[in-house]
C-alpha cells in the first residue's frame, strides 16, 4: 500500500491523477483462513485490521454479502462521543474516543473527525441533576465533561430558542468537548485499506448463508461463493445478529428496528457542536457540507426494511424545529434508514457464543458508530485469544442468564444510546 501524501497529490496534479492504485484487492476466497469475520462494516473491518496489526493475525477474512460500508456504517448520523454514566459504557467508548483523536494518522487516510463538542441539554431541574449525575460520574473516571448554566449554552448555540414561553425550555447543558463528528464512509475506507495492506482478504458479494458444524463447534461457513473453513468465525453484522446467529441455531435477546435521520440542504454554519436532548430524544449536527442532520426514536417495531414511517422521521424534525426554530426555513435533502439491533438492556453484546468457536459483536442499539475502533479492538482480541478484552468483559451474551444486564437508562428495551 503506498501511502497518502501532499507529495502524492503534488505528483497527481502533473500526470492526471494516474498514478493511483485502488484502495484494496478484490480477491478470491480461499478454502480456510485462521479468522473469518461476517459482516463488512465498520466493526467488521476494525476487527480485521486490529487482528493483523495488533495481534499478528493475518489469515483473515472479511465476508460481506454486499459492499464494504454499505450497511449501517454508510446510514447513521456519524455522532462520536464517550458521555455515558454507567463505568461499563463510558470505560468502553472512553477507550474508542481516544483511538478516534489519532486514527485517521494510524490508517493514513482522513477519517474526517471533528471534536466539536457534544451537548445534552436539560430543560427542568430534574433534568439538571440528572446531567450532573451524569458528569460526576464521568469525571469520576478522568472522563472531561463540564456542567453548563443556561447563558453558557447560549454562548456555544445561540441559534437555540432561550425564550422563557419556549416549547423546550433550556435551562443548561453538559458538553464533552473532546466529541464531535467523523465521516462514515471515510472509516469504513480507511479500515478496509489499512486491513488490505496487512494481507487481510476483503470479499465483497459473499453472502453466509450457513455454517459448517463439526459436533459443537463451528468449522467454517457456507457462502454464496462455497465453503470456507476458519479456526474461530465472529458474527460482526450490525441489524441482521439475530438472523445470522439464527443460521447457527442461536436465538439472541435482540429486536431488529429501523432508525430514520435526515438531512437539509447546505447552509453557512449554524450548529457548532453536537446537540442532543434526552428529554426529547433529538440530537443534531451539521455535516462539512453544511446539511443539518436530525435524528430521534427508532420506528419502536421489528423491521428490516432501510425505509421508514414518515410520522417518526416528522415527529423527530418537529422536536428539532421546537429547540432551534430556524431549522423552519431549511429545505430537507434527504432521508435514509439503518437496521439496529437493539438489545434487551440497550448495552452491546461482544464476545463467545454457546457454541464453540463462533462469537459475536452486536446489540449495539444507536452507539454503534462511535464505538467503531473500540469495538473492533476489543473484538480482535476476543477472536486472537479466545476471551473477552477486560473492556468488553461485563457485554458477554450470559449477563442476560445471570441479570447482570447494564442498562443505561433504566427503561429496558428502548435505551437512548446515539
Amino acid at each position: 500500500m503506498s501511502r497518502y501524501s501532499a507529495l502524492g497529490l503534488l505528483r497527481g496534479a502533473f500526470n492526471g491523477q494516474k498514478h493511483w492504485q485502488p484502495a484494496w484487492r478484490d480477491p478470491e476466497p480461499r478454502k480456510s483462513y485462521d479468522v473469518i469475520v461476517i459482516g463488512g462494516g465498520g466493526h467488521g473491518l476494525a476487527t480485521a485490521y486490529y487482528l493483523a496489526s495488533v495481534h499478528g493475525v493475518r489469515n483473515v477474512a472479511v465476508l460481506e454479502k454486499g459492499w464494504i460500508g454499505g450497511g449501517n456504517t454508510g446510514r447513521n448520523t456519524t455522532l462520536v462521543r464517550s458521555n455515558y454514566r454507567q463505568p461499563q459504557l463510558h470505560n468502553l467508548f472512553e477507550f474508542g474516543l481516544k483511538l478516534w483523536h489519532g486514527l485517521s494518522d494510524e490508517l493514513n487516510y482522513n477519517v474526517m473527525f471533528s471534536p466539536r463538542g457534544a451537548m445534552f441539554l436539560g430543560h427542568s431541574d430534574a433534568d439538571m441533576a440528572k446531567l450532573a449525575e451524569l458528569g460526576d460520574a464521568m469525571r469520576c473516571d478522568g472522563i472531561d465533561a463540564d456542567l453548563l448554566t443556561r447563558d453558557q449554552v447560549e454562548k456555544v448555540e445561540p441559534l437555540l430558542d432561550f425564550s422563557r414561553n419556549a416549547r423546550f425550555p433550556i435551562e443548561g447543558a453538559v458538553i464533552q468537548w473532546r466529541a464531535g463528528t467523523a465521516r462514515h464512509d471515510a472509516v469504513a475506507w480507511g479500515y478496509a485499506r489499512a486491513a488490505d495492506a496487512l494481507g487481510v482478504d476483503i470479499i465483497q458479494k459473499c453472502e453466509v448463508t450457513g455454517f459448517v458444524r463439526d459436533g459443537d463447534a463451528v468449522i467454517g461457513v457456507e457462502t454464496t461463493r462455497g465453503r470456507i473453513l476458519a479456526a474461530r468465525t465472529g458474527i460482526c453484522v450490525a441489524g441482521h445478529s439475530g438472523h445470522v446467529a439464527g443460521l447457527a441455531g442461536l436465538r439472541l435477546p435482540i429486536e431488529s428496528q429501523t432508525l430514520q435521520a435526515v438531512v437539509t440542504e447546505g447552509v453557512k454554519p449554524m450548529v457548532q457542536s453536537v446537540i442532543m436532548s434526552n428529554s426529547l430524544h433529538c440530537y443534531i449536527s451539521q455535516s462539512d457540507k453544511g446539511g443539518v442532520v436530525m435524528g430521534g426514536d427508532p420506528d419502536n417495531w421489528p423491521s428490516y426494511a432501510r425505509r421508514g414511517q414518515p410520522t417518526v422521521v416528522e415527529h423527530a424534525i418537529a422536536q428539532a424545529i421546537g429547540l432551534m426554530p430556524a431549522l423552519s426555513r431549511l429545505r430537507m435533502l434527504r432521508t435514509w434508514s439503518g437496521v439496529t439491533d437493539m438489545s434487551f438492556d440497550g448495552a452491546p453484546i461482544i464476545g463467545p457464543t454457546p457454541i464453540d468457536n463462533l462469537f459475536l459483536n452486536g446489540g449495539w442499539c444507536y452507539g454503534g458508530f462511535k464505538a467503531t475502533p473500540a469495538s473492533g479492538w476489543t473484538y480482535a482480541h476476543t477472536l486472537a485469544t479466545g476471551t473477552p478484552h477486560a473492556l468488553n468483559a461485563p457485554f458477554s451474551l450470559e449477563r442476560f442468564m445471570t441479570g447482570a444486564t447494564i442498562d443505561e437508562t433504566g427503561v429496558g428495551p428502548m435505551p437512548n444510546h446515539r
